[in-house]
C-alpha cells in the first residue's frame, strides 16, 4: 500500500512534504489526502494546515447544507440559494483553484438597514451565497479551534449555548451575593472592530497565513450601499456566517481580562454584565474596564448607556431580575412587555383584511415563540391580564367581520342570545372596541367558544412549559384558556 501511494510533491503551497511512506510522522494526528497537480499529498489537520481542512469535500458539503438550510436573500449578484448548486456544478473547481492560489476576491456585501426599537438603524451586510458558502466553511474549521479558548461565561453564537444559558448564568452569580452590576454597552461594536487588532489576535492561534489572508479579504471586501461602493476600513458586517465567530474572538480578549481580574460576568455577543458586591466596586470596575476596552481593543464604549446599578430592573436579553427571599428571580422587562403587546395589536388589527384562519395561525405562531423565549420568567398575573385584553381584541375583529346588522343579529341568535337582545345589539351604533367589552358579546363569544375555535392564549402556552404550577393558578387559568 505504501509503495503504491508514494508519488508526492517535494513542495506544496510553500512547505516541504514528507514522503508518503513516512506517515508515522503524523502519528496521533488526523490527516487529509489532498490531490494537487495529479499528485497525492498527505496533509495533517493542524493549525498550520487549516486551509486544506476548510477546502476538504466533507467540510464544503456541510457548509453547503448549512447555507441552504439558513436560506436568506441573495447578495449583490442576486444569486439565490436555489441557484447555488447548479453554479457549483459548473464552477466548483475554478472556485477551489482560485482559493488555493490566492486569486479569489470576495464580493462586496449588500447594505441593508434594519430599524431598531430606539429609532436608530442596525446596519446589516448580506454577502453573496458563494461568499456565504466559503465563510461557513471557514467558520466550521475555526470554531473547534477557538471553542477551547472561549470562556465558559461567553454564551453568544456558540454551539449548545444560548440566551437562556446566559440568563441562568447571571442568576447563579446574583445568588452568590453579587447584586450590583456594571452593564457595558459597546457603541456600534460590529461596525467599529479594528481590523489590525483582529488580525493580530487571529495570528496568535492560526498559523496558516492563507486562512488569515482570506479572512482579511472578507473584512476589507467593501459594501454596496444604495448602488455605490464604500470601502470597509473597520468593522465586521453583520449578516455573514463568519461575523459572529470573529466578534467572539475579539471579545474573548475582554473575557480573559475579566477572568484574570477575578470579576464574575456573563457575555452574550457584545452584551456584557460584570457583577460586584457593592455599587462603589461596580463603578470602579466600569471605569477600569472601559479604559481596557478603548486602549487595548480599540473599541468604543457608550458611556451614556453603560450603567452601574442594583440588579433589580436591569434589562438583559429581554429579561430583568429581582431578588426575593435571598434568591434571584426572573421577570419580563417592561420594554419587552410593551413590544409584545404592540405586536399582538398588529396581529389583531381589525382592518388588515385577514380571515379567521390566517389570524389564528399568526397569533399561535407568535404566542408560542414569545412564551418559548420568556418561559423562564415569573409572569402569571401579567399573562392572565394580557389574555383578557387579547380576547377583547379578537371579539372586536369578529364583530367587525360580521359587518351588516342582520348578520350580527343572526349570529348573536346562533350564539344563544335572545332575539330582542340580539336585535338591540345587532343594530347598535356603538364602536367596535366598546362592543367587544360588552356583557352581551362576552356571553355570545365566551372564552370557551374562543378556545374551541382554535384561538391560542398566552397562559395556555405558559402552562405547557410549567405543568406543575399550583392548583389555584391552574383553576384560574382554565377559565381563561
Amino acid at each position: 500500500m505504501k509503495e503504491r501511494m508514494q508519488k508526492t510533491l517535494s513542495k506544496v503551497n510553500g512547505f516541504p512534504q514528507r514522503d508518503r511512506s513516512e506517515t508515522e510522522w503524523y502519528e496521533g494526528v488526523q490527516t487529509f489526502m489532498w490531490m494537487c497537480e495529479d499528485n497525492i499529498v498527505e496533509v495533517p489537520f493542524d493549525n498550520e494546515h487549516l486551509f486544506e481542512q476548510i477546502l476538504s469535500p466533507s467540510n464544503l458539503n456541510r457548509a453547503y447544507k448549512a447555507v441552504i438550510g439558513n436560506k436568506g436573500n441573495g447578495g449583490i449578484d442576486k444569486m439565490s440559494c436555489e441557484q447555488l448548486l447548479p453554479w457549483l456544478k459548473t464552477h466548483k473547481d475554478l472556485l477551489i483553484r482560485s482559493l488555493m492560489d490566492g486569486s479569489y476576491r470576495p464580493n462586496p456585501v449588500k447594505r441593508v438597514e434594519i430599524p431598531k426599537d430606539n429609532g436608530k438603524i442596525r446596519l446589516l451586510g448580506i454577502p453573496t451565497v458563494v461568499d456565504r458558502l466559503v465563510q461557513q466553511a471557514i467558520n466550521q474549521a475555526l470554531s473547534p479551534v477557538y471553542e477551547k479558548q472561549f470562556s465558559i461565561r461567553s454564551y453568544g453564537f456558540r454551539p449548545r449555548r444560548g440566551c437562556h444559558d446566559a440568563v441562568r448564568g447571571a442568576q447563579e452569580i446574583i445568588n452568590t451575593g453579587y447584586t450590583y452590576v456594571a452593564d457595558l454597552d459597546l457603541e456600534r461594536f460590529f461596525d467599529t472592530v479594528n481590523h489590525s487588532k483582529l488580525i493580530e489576535i487571529l495570528s496568535r492561534t492560526i498559523k496558516d497565513g492563507r486562512v488569515v489572508s482570506l479572512i482579511h479579504k472578507y473584512l476589507r471586501s467593501g459594501v454596496i450601499n444604495k448602488g455605490l461602493f464604500e470601502t470597509s476600513e473597520e468593522g465586521t458586517p453583520q449578516g455573514g456566517p463568519l461575523s459572529p465567530l470573529l466578534s467572539n474572538i475579539m471579545l474573548n480578549e475582554l473575557d480573559k481580562e475579566l477572568e484574570r481580574r477575578g470579576h464574575p460576568f456573563v457575555r452574550y455577543a457584545d452584551d456584557s454584565m460584570i457583577f460586584c458586591k457593592s455599587k462603589r466596586a461596580a463603578r470602579r470596575v466600569k471605569e477600569s474596564i472601559t479604559r481596557f476596552i478603548e486602549e487595548n481593543l480599540y473599541l468604543k464604549v457608550n458611556k451614556e448607556k453603560t450603567v452601574v446599578s442594583y440588579v433589580r430592573g436591569v434589562k438583559y436579553l429581554g429579561y430583568s431580575f429581582y431578588v426575593m427571599k435571598g434568591k434571584c428571580r426572573l421577570t419580563v422587562h417592561p420594554k419587552s412587555k410593551s413590544k409584545m403587546k404592540l405586536r399582538l395589536k398588529e396581529l389583531t388589527n381589525r382592518s388588515n383584511g385577514w380571515g379567521y384562519v390566517k389570524r389564528k395561525q399568526k397569533l399561535k405562531d407568535y404566542i408560542r415563540g414569545w412564551i418559548g423565549y420568556y418561559h423562564l420568567a415569573d409572569m402569571k398575573r401579567f399573562l392572565l391580564d394580557t389574555d383578557e385584553w387579547l380576547r377583547r381584541r379578537i371579539r372586536m375583529c369578529i364583530w367587525k367581520a360580521w359587518k351588516k346588522p342582520k348578520t350580527k343579529v343572526a349570529n348573536l341568535i346562533k350564539c344563544g342570545i335572545e332575539k330582542y337582545k340580539a336585535w338591540e345589539w345587532g343594530n347598535t351604533r356603538k364602536g367596535y372596541w366598546r362592543i367587544a367589552d360588552s356583557p352581551i358579546l362576552k356571553v355570545a363569544i365566551n372564552n370557551d367558544s374562543l378556545r374551541k375555535a382554535g384561538y391560542y392564549t398566552l397562559m395556555g402556552s405558559y402552562l405547557e412549559w410549567h405543568p406543575k404550577i399550583g392548583t389555584a393558578v391552574c383553576r384560574t387559568a382554565r377559565t381563561v384558556v
